[in-house]
């Protein structure tokens, strides 16, 4: 039982507006409401709003860092074992 690639996306979109959405008003309109407000319970504190942000730019970088990594070493070692198949003919 798959998942339609139309039915993915959807889910996609909906997850990355309801974040996007959360994160706008976490970060725009939490400081204009009074800090006695009941809405300043839903959200982690203020300093988390750069904190996680940071995080997650620091995994994506490090994650296209060791994808050219391996792909790099990969290559290499083609590159290397064609060079050595050569030499045998």
């Amino acid at each position: 039982m798959s998942i339609s690639d139309k039915a993915c996306g959807s889910s996609m979109l909906l997850f990355g507006a309801i974040a996007f959405l959360y994160y706008t008003i976490w970060t725009l309109l939490l400081p204009i409401l009074d800090s006695s407000s009941p809405v300043h319970a839903w959200f982690p504190s203020r300093e988390w709003a750069l904190r996680i942000p940071a995080f997650i730019v620091v995994l994506g970088i490090s994650a296209i860092g060791l994808f050219l990594g391996v792909r790099i070493i990969q290559d290499e070692r083609a590159e290397k074992h064609q060079a050595q198949s050569r030499k045998k003919q």
